[in-house]
Formats: C-alpha cells, structure tokens, sequence
C-alpha cells in the first residue's frame, strides 16, 4: 500500500537574507537604501510619465473630443491612451533624449555618481515644465511653502514645481476641450430646435445629431486638426 502512494518532491523555497537590513557595515546599509530608491522610483515612473510630461493634457483633451462627439466609448480608451502615450514620446523626444546624454549614459558609464546623475536628469525635465507652467500656480506652492522668489530655474523645487505644472495643464486641457464642444453643442441646439418646430419631440436630440457631428469632423479632417492644435501648443 505504501508502495503505490507518490510521495511528492520537497520543494526547497529560497530564504530571503536579511543580512543587509540588519548589518552594521554602513557599506551593505547604503546598498540597501540604494535599491530601496530605486524600487520606488522604478514604482512611481507611471505616475512621472503622467504627471511630468504632455501626457495629461493630451489625453483630457483626446477625451473631450471623444465626449463632444457623443460616441460612448469609441474610440476605446486603449486607442485614446496609445494615441496619447505616442504623442507624449513625440513631443517628449528631444527632453528624453538630453536626458539620456547629459544624465544616463554618463552615469552608465560611471563617469558621474547616482546623486549628480539625478540632478543632471531633472534639468531638463525642470525646463520642460517651467515653460509651460503659469506664474501664478507655481506661485501658490512656492508661498505655502514659505519660499522665497527662484532666482533662476534651478532653484525651483521639484516638489512646488511638479504640482504647478499638473494644474496648468489641467487648465489648459480644459480651456481646449471647451473651444472642442462649441462646434458640438451648436449642432445639438439647431437638431433640437429643428426637431421641437417639427413637433418630433419624442426623438432624442442627441442620437439623431450624433451622424451630423460625425459628418462634420470627418469634413474638417478632425483628427488633424486636434493633434495639429496640440503639438503646437506645446512650442
């Protein structure tokens, strides 16, 4: 009887060291924290890519072209966020690539430490968002924080300068997506008007100007124009 049971194979289960954690070699201890950080980092990089690049006035502006035109889901959102994480590289390109040759490949090369690397990288990132970030909002953080007036860019914090920025591209994405839907809402007040003097009051506005709206963004080659519209607000 014992002879036909099958006895599984002990599976051995790595054990984790936690030597580093506990060491008293300030060595293996900033190794440690090192990777830490970049764990983190590595973490919060969809969060970077949303909040400190042209990702999110992109796409709150692709979703109010989506809205105005009133087809529900389509374009899907994976076409929206593909459309918007393209676009986002596009215009992205020459930021990510002084990046990648003032910060990264030095530091790849160990020509420069992690800390110098960091600052290096965040330049050009600062420029970026400094540009397109109004007075006024970077105002706001940088007077709750209690500091003084930048005397240049670099000395902009990262942490008054990433929210300023957020909030001026929500108010730019807003100010574009409500240019968006005055073309559409004219052609929902004429449909609506032209359907209550008809006495066809029972027929929603919206369905029957849905192929109007359609027919009038194919004409004026839409796409082109919003993607056009954003790429040059971005100069």
């Amino acid at each position: 009887m014992l002879d036909s049971m099958i006895i599984p194979a002990v599976t051995n289960i790595p054990g984790i060291d936690f030597g580093n954690f506990l060491s008293d070699e300030p060595t293996n201890v900033a190794t440690t924290i090192q990777l830490l950080l970049v764990l983190t980092v590595l973490s919060l990089a969809p969060s970077i890519l949303i909040l400190m690049t042209s990702f999110t006035r992109i796409v709150i502006v692709l979703s109010f072209v989506r809205q105005g035109l009133a087809t529900q889901s389509m374009p899907p959102n994976q076409v929206l966020i593909g459309l918007a994480l393209f676009l986002t590289f596009f215009i992205m390109a020459p930021v990510f690539a002084e990046v990648n040759e003032q910060a990264l490949t030095p530091f790849l090369n160990n020509e420069i430490d992690q800390a110098e690397a960091f600052d290096l990288a965040a330049a050009p990132m600062k420029e970026f968002m400094a540009k397109h970030t109004r007075e006024k909002d970077l105002a706001l953080f940088m007077g709750y924080a209690g500091l003084e007036r930048p005397a240049s860019m670099e000395d902009i914090p990262l942490t008054a300068l990433i929210p300023a920025f957020v909030i001026s591209e929500l108010k730019t994405a807003f100010q574009i997506g409500f240019l968006i839907f005055i073309p559409f809402l004219v052609i929902d007040m004429i449909v609506a008007s032209v359907l209550m003097s008809m006495g066809m009051m029972m027929l929603p506005p919206v369905m029957i100007a849905l192929p109007f709206k359609i027919l009038l963004f194919v004409l004026v080659d839409g796409w082109y124009l919003i993607v056009q519209s954003l790429l040059l607000s971005f100069n």
